[in-house]
C-alpha cells in the first residue's frame, strides 16, 4: 500500500496547496484576459512536448492577434494545475488528463486547443537495470521515475502497471521531475526506470546510459501502449472564464492553431532555430533529433481526435480510485468550438 500512501498524500497536499494559494491570492478565476493580458502557466517550458506554447510566442503569433501572453513554467502538470485552479493563471499547457480527474473533484475545466493526440512519453530503462526491466510486467520491486506524484508520468507509469497485471502498491513511483534531475537520477540508481519526455529521452540516449522501454511519441506508440490515441499536450482553461472571454479564447486559438499548421510544413532543424538556445542543452543537432521524434504526436488543427476522451477515460479509470465509479461527462472536457472558427 506504500504506493497508494502516497498517492494520497500527494493529492491532501495537492488539497492544501489550493487552499493556500486561494487564500493568498483570492480567487482571481475571473481576473485575465484585459487587453489581451493573458498568463499561462506550462508543465515545464523546455518540454518537446509543450513547444507549441514558446514556438507560439517567438513566431509572434500572439501578438499578431493582439495578445499579451506571459508564460510561466511548472516542472510537473500537476502543479501547473494547482494554479490554475487557484485562479493564479488563466491557462495551462498541460496534459488534457486533467481536466477528467478535475471534473471529479467539482472543478470544470475543458480543453480548448488540443495540441497533441498522443503521450509524447518514453519509459525508459537504465543499462543497469536493463536485464531485469525489459516490459511494464517487470515494475514489480522498482523504483520508477514521474515527473511529479499526480502528474500525467504517474498516471501513465500506473496504468502501464495495472495493464500488465502489476498493483500500484507494487511499485515506487519516485518523483525526480523532468531533464537534469531525471538524469542525475537515472545515473545514480536511485530509480531503476521511468517516464519522460523529450529533449531528456534524446540526451539518455546520447549518454548511453539508458534505453528506450516504451515509447508513446507517435499515435501508433500510443495505441500499441494504450489502446487508442491519447490526447495529452492541450491548452486548457476553467470553463466559466472561458466561457466570459470568448473574444480572448478565439485570439488565443488562432495563434496556436497557426503554429501548428506552421509546424506541420516545416522541419525539425527550423523548429529548433526558432527556440530559445539554451533548450537545447544537448546541443542543436541532438535538440533537433529529439524535436523530430516528437513531432508525429501534435494535431495539425487543435482539434481533439474523436476516440480520444474515451481511451483517456478508460486509462484513467484502471487505476484511478477516484475515477472508478465516477460518472465523467466526456463533452463538457474539451470544446472545439474556437479551433474550429481559427481554421
Amino acid at each position: 500500500m506504500r504506493s497508494s500512501a502516497k498517492f494520497s498524500a500527494a493529492a491532501v497536499a495537492a488539497a492544501l496547496a489550493l487552499t493556500t494559494l486561494t487564500a493568498c491570492g483570492g480567487d482571481s478565476s475571473a481576473s485575465g484576459g484585459e487587453d489581451g493580458k493573458v498568463k499561462i502557466m506550462v508543465g515545464g517550458l523546455d518540454k518537446v512536448i509543450y513547444m507549441p506554447a514558446m514556438l507560439t510566442q517567438r513566431l509572434g503569433y500572439f501578438k499578431a492577434e493582439g495578445l499579451k501572453v506571459q508564460l510561466l513554467t511548472e516542472p510537473a502538470g500537476v502543479q501547473a494545475t494547482t494554479s490554475l485552479v487557484a485562479g493564479d493563471v488563466q491557462g495551462v499547457v498541460g496534459f488534457y488528463d486533467h481536466t477528467l480527474d478535475l471534473q471529479v473533484k467539482g472543478k470544470q475545466v475543458e480543453s480548448v486547443v488540443q495540441l497533441a493526440q498522443a503521450p509524447g512519453e518514453v519509459e525508459v530503462v537504465s543499462n543497469k537495470a536493463a536485464g531485469e526491466l525489459k516490459s511494464p510486467e517487470d515494475f514489480k520491486g522498482k523504483k520508477l521515475g514521474v515527473t511529479g506524484l499526480g502528474s500525467s508520468t504517474d498516471f501513465l507509469t500506473k496504468y502501464l502497471a495495472v495493464d500488465s497485471g502489476v498493483q500500484t502498491s507494487e511499485f515506487t513511483p519516485v518523483a525526480v521531475g523532468a531533464g537534469q534531475t531525471f538524469i542525475s537520477a537515472l545515473k545514480q540508481g536511485s530509480i531503476q526506470g521511468g517516464m519522460t519526455t523529450d529533449p531528456t529521452v534524446a540526451q539518455i540516449v546520447e549518454q548511453k546510459i539508458g534505453k528506450v522501454l516504451i515509447d508513446m511519441r507517435t499515435p501508433e506508440g500510443s495505441k500499441q501502449a494504450l489502446g487508442g490515441l491519447y490526447p495529452s499536450s492541450s491548452l486548457y482553461m476553467n470553463t466559466d472564464w472561458a466561457n466570459g472571454h470568448k473574444d480572448t479564447v478565439q485570439k488565443l486559438a488562432n495563434a496556436f492553431v497557426k503554429t501548428l499548421k506552421w509546424m506541420s510544413t516545416h522541419s525539425a532543424e527550423d523548429i529548433a532555430a526558432k527556440m530559445p538556445s539554451d533548450y537545447a542543452q544537448g546541443g542543436a543537432k541532438l535538440y533537433a533529433e529529439a524535436i523530430k521524434s516528437t513531432l508525429p504526436m501534435f494535431t495539425k488543427d487543435g482539434v481533439m481526435p474523436a476516440d480520444g476522451p474515451a481511451t483517456v477515460e478508460r486509462v484513467l479509470k484502471a487505476f484511478n480510485p477516484n475515477l472508478k465509479n465516477a460518472t465523467v461527462d466526456l463533452k463538457k472536457t474539451y470544446t472545439t468550438e474556437f479551433v474550429k472558427k481559427a481554421g
